[in-house]
């Protein structure tokens, strides 16, 4: 069977959460291959739909519904077709079909269905990350909260520099970067032991560029970034991701709002940092919920000494 574009987004969601097969399966509690299996159209339906829910995937081009087996059925009922038509179309059985309708069956029998009844189903686009309808024009302004910071405080030390810095932010820093006073971080040289950069969304890989750029001339020894997860560029993969340790965060950060008001990201954030010792993350991790994940080169190397 050729490659479904379920499978297709379902890998290509995956990824946009910054997820790896192992990391997918161990919040989902099962072994590596199974992921590995089901990105290949091998495995059952409940598996699928765990995965799915996991990484919020939201099929469009279905019927009706809240549920997978629901939009199953909706969409079938919807073109007026019977069990015993969509068999015949699809080769599998009316039981089959029945089961799928019921949210059982196998990921292969489901994708034969799909392609009968539903050939234009596919993922949902994510929700645009906007903290509420009125910020639209305002959607960078919004900045860390001292609890967390002082979580980064004990974990690497004094923050030397904020590189995107703004009047309101609350993050303590001996040198900050203001645009609004003539700084501009993506500009002026960046310099001190330990840079701290929660950067404008909007703009977010310029600034992860100028951040490596920075430490790779040498110019601060460590970067800290706080971040959406978002990964889907070539330079972030063959940059980026083989020299940086990137942590997960477990849960939503409040952020503050120019009027000091806190509310949670519509997306996931991950913690990345350049040049940051085994100490600092170790502490890190032992004061906020998440993981940090494995590199990529390293995993190739254990793969190769096994």
């Amino acid at each position: 069977m050729m490659d479904h574009i379920l499978l297709t987004e379902l890998r290509a969601a995956r990824r946009s959460c910054g997820q790896s097969q192992a990391s997918l399966a161990e919040k989902l509690g099962v072994k590596p291959q199974m992921i590995k299996r089901l990105e290949a159209g091998v495995g059952s339906v409940p598996m699928l739909v765990e995965a799915m829910a996991a990484l919020d995937f939201q099929l469009i081009g279905m019927g009706p519904g809240g549920t997978l087996s629901e939009q199953l059925r909706g969409c079938r009922q919807k073109k007026g077709l019977s069990l015993e038509t969509v068999a015949k179309r699809t080769g599998l059985s009316r039981a089959t079909i029945a089961s799928l309708e019921c949210g059982r069956g196998s990921v292969r029998s489901l994708l034969c269905l799909l392609t009968v009844i539903a050939p234009k189903a596919g993922r949902r686009a994510p929700e645009r990350a906007y903290w509420g309808a009125g910020d639209k024009f305002d959607r960078d302004s919004r900045f860390t909260p001292p609890d967390f910071m002082e979580h980064i405080y004990a974990a690497f030390g004094e923050i030397d520099l904020d590189p995107c810095a703004h009047l309101l932010s609350p993050v303590i820093a001996r040198r900050r970067i203001i645009l609004s006073e003539g700084g501009d971080g993506l500009v002026d040289d960046w310099s001190g032991r330990l840079a701290f950069m929660n950067p404008p969304f909007s703009a977010l890989l310029i600034w992860l560029k100028r951040a490596f750029a920075q430490w790779q001339a040498g110019n601060v020894q460590t970067v800290v970034c706080l971040v959406p997860v978002r990964s889907d560029s070539a330079w972030f993969h063959e940059t980026l991701s083989p020299v940086a340790d990137i942590y997960l965060l477990q849960g939503r950060v409040r952020f503050l709002d120019s009027e000091g008001k806190g509310q949670p990201t519509p997306f996931s954030l991950m913690l990345l940092t350049l040049g940051a010792s085994t100490e600092q993350r170790m502490r890190f991790a032992s004061l906020v919920p998440g993981f940090w994940m494995t590199r990529a080169q390293e995993v190739a190397v254990s793969s190769l000494t096994a």
